[in-house]
Order: C-alpha cells, then structure tokens, then sequence
C-alpha cells in the first residue's frame, strides 16, 4: 500500500546508521511501502553509504523494471566507495542515455579517488553538462593526485560559481605550491560574501597561509575565528612548525592544554623532531602520556629524535614503549626504526628490522644507509648499494649522499670516486659529499680542483667541507679561499668565523684569530653561538647551555671536558689539538662557552 504516509521514511532512513536502517527496512516491508521509489531510493543510499554493498546490490537489483536514474547513481557511487572500479565502470557503460550531472560526476570522482586521474579528466571534458560539484570533483582529484597546477588550471577555466569546497580544494593547492597568488579570486569572494566561510574554509585558509609563509595573514584569520575547532588549532601550530618556530607553535599547544588530539601532539613531537630540537621532542612524548594515546605517526617521529640523539638506551625504551602499546609500524615507522638503531651505532638491531620488512623501498634503504654514513660503516654501505641493484630498486639523490659520505668518513677515496662515477647528474650536494671525501683524505689541490670544475654554482655546504679540510690539514691558503665564500654565502654565520679563527690558532697566527674574534663580538655574533648540548643524566635529558655554572651536574661536564682537553694536549695536530690552541685567541668571553658542547 503505497500512499502519502510513505513520506516519513526517506528523512529517517537518511539520517539513521546501519542498524537502525535494518530495522526501518524491515518497518517498510510490513507497512507495503517498499513500492514507494523515494523510499527504496533512501534505503539504497543508506546501503551504499553504511554497506553492506551486498544488501545495496540486493535491493538495486530487484527494482529493475521501476528503476529511477537516483537509485542507480546510489548504486555507482557506493561501487567507488567500496573500491568496485570494474563494476563502476560496468553500470556507467550500461545506462547510457539515463546518465544526468550526477552521474557524471560521480565517475569524475571516483576516477580521481582512485588515482586515475587521466580518466577522470577525459570524462569532465566529455560531460555534457557540468555544476559547481563537477568542477569540484575535478580540481579536487588534481589536489588528491598531488597535481596543484592543473586543478588552479581547471579552477581558472572554472564557468560555475565556486562554493566553499572549490575554495578549499584552491587554497589546499596553493599550500602544495608555496604560492598564495592564486586564491586572489577565492579570497575576493569570501570579502564578497559570495562563499560562506565557514570553519573548513578557515583552516584552509589558516594552512595555505602558513605553507606560504603568510604567518601573519595566517594568525589573522585564526584570531578571527570564533567558531575554532582542535582542527584548525593543528593546522596553525603545523604552519608555525612548517616555518621552524618552535617557540610559537609550543605558546599555541601550550594554551590549547588538554583539549588536543593525538594530531595536536604528533605535530608538535614532529615539530621538534624536525627543526634540531630532538630531546624537546623526546621530553614532550613523555608528557604525553595518560593525555593522549601515541599512534605510528607519533613514534615515526619519536624515532627520528632519538637517531639524531644518538643514544641506544633511549632508543630501546622507544622500542619498548611501541611494543606496550600495541602500535603497529607502517613502511614509514619501520624506516625510521631502522635509521634510529643505525645512527646509534646498533648494526646488528638495524639489519634485524630492515630484514624483517614485509616491503623495502628506497627509502628504507636510505634510512640505513644514511644512520651507518656517519659511523663509516662504508663496507656494509656498500654491500647495500649493490643489493639494490640486485633487487631493482633504482638509488636516488639521498642514497649516493649516504654512500658518499659513508666512504668519506671511511676515508674510502677510491670507493666514493667510483660510486660518484656512476651517478648520472650529480647534484651539488653530491660534489660537497666529494669535497669533503677528498678533504678528509688530506687531498685539498684535489678537491679545490674539484669545486672550480664544478659545472653549477657551489652552496655553502661545499666550501664548509673545505674549510673543515683546510683546518684539520693546516692549509691556510685553501682555508681562506673557502671562508672568503662562506662569508659572502653566508655573511651572519658564526661557526665559518670560528673555523678560520680555529685554522689561524693551529697555525699559531694568534693575531689573525684575534682579528677574527674581534670582528664577530662588533658584528654581535656571539649571541649566535651560545651552544648548548643534550647531556643523558641517568634516564633524564639534560639540557646543558655552554658557559653554564652553579649545577652540581654541570661542574662534572666541565671536568670531563677538560680531561679532554689534557689528552688532546698529548696528541699532535688533530681536532684537539687545534681547539687547545684557541685558548690563546684573546676575547672577552672564555673559550670555553664555545667549544665545550662540541667536545661532548
């Protein structure tokens, strides 16, 4: 009996989850109202949204003498939902004539969604007719697809009025880009009143600004915003770590308190983990605990800080925390487990983990490769460079800089000439990997030569390596050579300044040092190089500021560096030798609050 009583059930079964829909499809069938279109059309919809697609396809089927053009777009788009490409593409081919904009739109979509972008473009252009949502499913499929200049392109081409998810899809391109030139028209038409800015908007906004290195426009519109949700909290705190503030992304999640999500913490963790600040990063996951549960983004990033830390005590109780809370390791959380026990010297635990990978890409060779570079574990590097060609995996920039500056710090001069050799375009950062090669071998007319032959413009990265070199080898003439380029390169960096001092003090050119010194307290650099160190204290980070007294813990640190410094004394040349000489370089500050945390 199908009559007006029947208009009750569509809005329910909308609105209603799976069980409830059962349960009013059940109502359906003992009032005689399953005849009813609109109603069949609800329940397919909710079938297609909730599943199971089984009961979606059961009831699609058995319309199909009354079957309307809504029940089988329900129909497509719960195929794409529940990744069905082939029956999509099937039941798009079969209806013909009855498609409408929304059928359209939905294989635009779901083309797009899953990674067939090419499709998805060539079935927009052949749209006969397309709304705001079919521009939207189009640009968006390009921001999905990690393509933001073609979806600005199709947005500039776009003839329907653009609503806020144009604007979001626009401002999330323009975040990829780096570039806010775009948004004009989208932002002209929030001003306008034309697109409703609502809270989704904002944080694109918020984002795009902050990727652009808007942190200003950025805040604007977040002070502005009476509406913020943990959300847009995340993407302002992120855009202050994107842009390497620290102190204002941790002023924001320390005012956020309680309220954050395991987002909130991740970016923050991350945040530190990423800009040089690894036992903040470490001491803030111990807070964490009991405020928020740690997933494998937040250990992927706890990893990471403690490679950079280099401590393998810590780096077991990382393990152990990820084992207590049953946190499942993706490719990402294994990479980063397996640079961490590299990086701090544990060969054995790295290759256990690498080997133990259901998958190895590139980047787990990297993470590898890159924590053995710094040991010199050249031997091993090199066995694992050629393993990937045995397994096809095709190295990349970041892997001949990991073999490179493993060979360097082997002192493998052959081995890295040959691995450099096989690179088809090197980069500049691999001619700095062979500079320093070359430097730490003592052959600096070689490596001088190098860098005049090099066929792009040097960075600072190749003439530090050279000044390092001219340094530990005494060559006065090369080193000045580097510093002239440093300081044009770099003209507010103290540490190129205290290199050449280091150089002139080895020499014993007391007076050139002191010229140097001098010229960095007129130029106000000694802020600059107030280092600091993280000291491991028991199971507690420490963090220890040079110059620093009146720590029981902190008189110890000195004591222990200057017991380097009197083994130093009994070597000739070397590192400490150089360093005990810059005691004689006169400045109003001691040396030691510039060395001490380098000696540690």
């Amino acid at each position: 009996m199908c009559d007006g009583s029947s208009s009750i059930f569509p809005p329910l079964i909308k609105r209603a989850g799976l069980a409830a829909a059962r349960a009013l499809h059940a109502r359906v069938l003992k009032s005689g109202h399953s005849c009813d279109v609109w109603v069949r059309n609800s329940l397919l919809g909710n079938y297609a949204r909730h599943g199971p697609l089984e009961s979606a396809e059961a009831l699609f089927h058995e319309t199909r003498e009354r079957r309307l053009v809504e029940d089988s777009n329900s129909m497509l788009s719960a195929y794409w939902r529940w990744g069905r490409a082939h029956e999509a593409r099937r039941l798009f081919d079969v209806m013909r004539e009855r498609k409408n904009v929304v059928t359209w739109t939905a294989m635009v979509s779901g083309l797009a969604k899953a990674g067939d972008v090419e499709a998805a473009r060539t079935h927009f252009d052949a749209m006969p007719v397309r709304n705001t949502t079919s521009w939207n499913a189009m640009i968006s499929g390009y921001v999905l697809n990690g393509r933001p200049e073609e979806a600005l392109t199709i947005f500039g081409a776009m003839t329907a009025a653009p609503d806020e998810a144009t604007c979001v899809a626009v401002a999330a391109s323009c975040a990829a880009l780096g570039d806010a030139r775009a948004a004009g028209p989208v932002l002209a038409a929030v001003r306008e009143g034309r697109v409703r800015l609502n809270c989704v908007l904002k944080t694109a906004l918020v984002n795009m600004h902050a990727k652009c290195g808007e942190l200003e426009a950025a805040r604007l519109v977040f002070d502005g915003a009476g509406d913020r949700n943990v959300v847009m909290w995340n993407a302002m705190i992120n855009g202050y770590v994107w842009n390497g503030d620290t102190r204002e992304a941790r002023a924001l999640f320390d005012r956020l308190g309680g309220d954050g999500d395991t987002v909130t913490w991740n970016t923050m963790i991350a945040g530190y983990a990423r800009n040089g600040r690894p036992a903040e990063a470490i001491e803030l996951f111990k807070m964490m605990a009991g405020k928020a549960r740690p997933d494998a983004i937040t250990m992927a990033s706890v990893l990471s800080a403690t490679a950079h830390l280099g401590s393998l005590e810590l780096g077991g109780w990382v393990a152990d925390c990820i084992a207590e809370n049953r946190i499942e390791l993706g490719v990402s959380g294994l990479n980063s487990m397996v640079f961490m026990y590299a990086s701090c010297g544990s060969v054995r635990d790295a290759e256990r983990v690498f080997r133990g990978m259901l998958s190895r890409d590139v980047v787990s060779y990297n993470a590898f490769i890159g924590g053995l570079a710094a040991h010199g574990r050249a031997s091993v590097v090199l066995r694992l460079l050629d393993e990937m060609g045995a397994r096809g995996v095709g190295p990349d920039r970041i892997t001949y800089m990991g073999v490179l500056t493993a060979c360097a710090h082997a002192g493998m001069v052959k081995e890295g000439k040959r691995v450099f050799e096989e690179i088809e375009a090197p980069t500049v950062d691999h001619y700095a990997c062979m500079v320093d090669l070359l430097g730490r071998a003592g052959r600096l007319d070689e490596a001088v030569g190098m860098v005049l032959g090099m066929p792009m413009k040097a960075h600072a990265g190749v003439y530090g390596a050279l000044l390092n070199a001219s340094r530990v080898h005494k060559r006065v003439d090369v080193g000045e050579y580097a510093a002239r380029e440093l300081f044009e390169l770099e003209p507010g960096e103290p540490g190129n300044y205290l290199v050449l001092a280091g150089l002139y003090a080895g020499v014993n050119r007391r007076g050139d040092a002191d010229r140097l010194m001098k010229t960095m307290e007129e130029k106000g650099m000694y802020k600059a190089v107030a280092g600091e160190s993280w000291l491991e204290v028991g199971r507690e980070l420490r963090r220890f500021v040079a110059g620093e007294r009146g720590r029981d813990w902190a008189e110890e640190v000195y004591g222990v560096s200057e017991g380097l410094r009197m083994i130093s004394k009994t070597r000739e040349g070397g590192f400490g030798g150089e360093r005990s000489n810059m005691k004689s370089v006169k400045s109003s500050r001691s040396p030691d609050q510039y060395f001490v945390d380098k000696l540690l």
